[in-house]
């Protein structure tokens, strides 16, 4: 999830209802998707600019023309009041479910959950409170969570524990609400030194929890990174799993620019009988329109025949 590198922030991200108001409400018709792709793959703001524009609501409708039936925002947090109700009324206009968003300040370079610091803890469940009125201001379902970096001080069990500690607190916040935290691994390479690296260990901090509030999100780009070995480990964690992530490796661009054989993958999830969204959380292998339609027929040629 190296979002400081491709997620783009977009000039109006505190934009104003007045702004936006007319292409939210002023279209009274919309041709029908351009296409119908079996599972829920969900773009971001910025992937399709060149296409549509700068204005993330005129970005929605594209996605929405293009046959694409979700769509995540990292940043929707940050977004202001109005923006995200405008952004939540496309949605709703276009049949476009909400998939995830960032729910609190990730610590990439110091310890905060796995130290145990209850400054820290009380920081972050406060986060996951303001999380919850932006979920339903937008209709999401879905927030990422990422525990932070390891605490080199102390032992890999305490650390485990005190992030479980603080998960559960969080878990108790979320499910009066019926929102799901998704726990995502990050890779060493893009991401040295997080506490969270692995699908097993998110699986058994997941168990730990017990919570329905608390899932994973398998991001297929880092977990090839980090542990390979794909659809057996998929298949391992399957029951924990909320939520996935897509991204081609060596590069984070679209599927079929690098060496995950997605197709199989995706046949894989889509023959487990998965309903959920797949976020598209990756950049263009090419620049311009033309890499924005390389990545539109990408997926259209590694989504599973129904």
């Amino acid at each position: 999830m190296r979002r400081r590198y491709f997620i783009q922030k977009t000039a109006l991200a505190s934009g104003t209802l007045s702004m936006t108001g007319f292409s939210v409400f002023g279209h009274t018709s919309r041709k029908s998707p351009a296409h119908h792709f079996q599972l829920n793959y969900a773009p971001h703001i910025g992937m399709f600019r060149e296409s549509a524009g700068e204005d993330p609501i005129a970005q929605l409708h594209f996605m929405a023309d293009e046959g694409f039936t979700a769509f995540e925002d990292n940043e929707m947090a940050q977004r202001s009041v109005s923006m995200q109700k405008a952004m939540a009324a496309v949605m709703k206009e276009r049949g476009l479910s909400m998939g995830v968003f960032v729910a609190h300040k990730i610590y990439w370079d110091s310890p905060n959950l796995a130290s145990g610091d209850k400054d820290k803890r009380e920081e972050f469940l406060e986060h996951i409170r303001n999380a919850v009125e932006v979920a339903k201001r937008v209709g999401a379902k879905w927030m990422t969570v990422v525990p932070g970096h390891r605490d080199l001080n102390l032992q890999m069990g305490y650390q485990t524990s005190h992030v479980i500690t603080t998960l559960k607190q969080a878990s108790a916040i979320l499910e009066p609400h019926g929102l799901i935290m998704v726990l995502e691994p990050l890779n060493f390479r893009d991401h040295p030194g997080l506490f969270l690296t692995d699908s097993p260990q998110a699986y058994q901090i997941c168990k730990a929890v017990d919570s329905p509030s608390c899932k994973i999100l398998f991001d297929i780009y880092h977990q090839q990174i980090q542990e390979g070995n794909l659809i057996p480990n998929i298949e391992a964690c399957w029951d924990e799993i909320a939520y996935f992530q897509l991204g081609d490796n060596p590069g984070r661009k679209e599927p079929t620019s690098g060496e995950i054989n997605y197709k199989n993958v995706l046949k894989f999830i889509n023959d487990k009988g998965y309903k959920g969204i797949l976020g598209m959380e990756h950049g263009n292998s090419l620049e311009g329109k033309a890499g924005e339609r390389a990545v539109i027929d990408a997926y259209k040629k590694v989504d599973p025949v129904s």
